[in-house]
């Protein structure tokens, strides 16, 4: 089932014609806002989102995402449902890309707009890696398909209309998949998967997007990545997506494998300390555009000496 409104709307009314009355309609998608998905439903009060993760043998944590209509029962019920499947459960408030799609998007989109900006593809995957990520951003869009990001932001435009924003790094996305190379479904992608043999970055990156005679030193880019995922869900816990640091800290850890070094993305704010942290994002801010621009709730938490796990 794609991330297509309309093709979830009909598999909804399909399944819901053969359900028990009483039966919860979850949904594993991973962008698209419930509440919205919900009116595809007879009986929105009944439908939750219940985001697992790829690969789903081993990934151990369900992002459990409540809708506007959702009743207090449903979301009960599938919190007994996770623990009787033996996983672990974060509750997240509704939101486009929910919190952990969100957050996990801005690693693969920072690694794209880094190639734009002509930064060496073996340095960038080099500095995911040294951030403490599993794989870097060229690797992990590979797995998640170019195509993917594509069809969601497609999506995203069409529902938002005017109040839609490119997120930087969409253009490289776009151009690599106009080449079929969708990812490693594909047999390639940012890298060449050759059977039976070790994946390779792909040798015309470099034409498609060619090297800058100067390359950043990578403390830079592991900065970036990183700073990047804590930003976003700074701005989650200020939207009242996510409702405590603890969920922000484990979803990170659990959901896409945010460093266990670092303690989480809220917990990497505090380990740099929230002053500090400013100052780091005001200064990524004034060399790489607003999506590193501290958000208000940070800037007020600094002010006041507050923490996020004191308030």
């Amino acid at each position: 089932v794609f991330e297509d409104r309309a093709v979830k709307a009909d598999v909804t009314r399909r399944g819901e014609a053969v359900m028990a009355p009483q039966a919860i309609f979850a949904s594993n998608t991973s962008t698209l806002p419930i509440t919205g998905l919900a009116e595809a439903s007879a009986r929105p009060a009944n439908f939750i989102g219940l985001h697992f993760f790829s690969p789903v043998d081993k990934m151990p944590l369900i992002e459990v995402i409540v809708g506007k209509q959702t009743s207090h029962d449903t979301l009960a019920r599938a919190l007994d449902y996770v623990k009787a499947v033996g996983m672990t459960p974060i509750v997240v408030n509704d939101s486009r890309g929910f919190y952990t799609s969100r957050v996990f998007s801005t690693y693969v989109f920072e690694g794209m707009a880094m190639l734009a900006e002509g930064v060496a593809p073996a340095l960038i995957e080099n500095a995911g890696l040294q951030a403490g990520m599993p794989v870097g951003p060229l690797a992990l869009t590979d797995e998640v398909s170019a195509d993917l990001c594509v069809k969601i932001d497609h999506q995203t435009r069409v529902d938002l209309g005017s109040a839609y924003k490119a997120p930087r790094g969409i253009e490289v996305a776009q151009k690599i998949v106009a080449l079929g190379r969708i990812g490693k479904k594909a047999g390639k992608g940012f890298y060449d998967y050759p059977e039976g043999g070790r994946k390779t970055l792909w040798s015309g990156l470099a034409e498609q997007f060619p090297p800058a005679s100067e390359q950043p030193a990578v403390d830079d880019l592991v900065r970036r990545l990183i700073a990047v995922q804590a930003i976003e869900t700074v701005r989650c816990m200020q939207e009242g997506v996510l409702t405590t640091a603890r969920d922000a800290d484990v979803g990170s850890l659990l959901g896409w494998g945010f460093p266990a070094c670092r303690g989480g993305t809220i917990s990497q704010i505090h380990t740099t300390g929230i002053a500090a942290f400013v100052q780091q994002c005001e200064a990524l801010q004034a060399r790489h555009g607003d999506r590193f621009a501290p958000p208000p709730l940070l800037r007020e938490m600094a002010a006041k000496g507050e923490s996020f796990y004191a308030r």
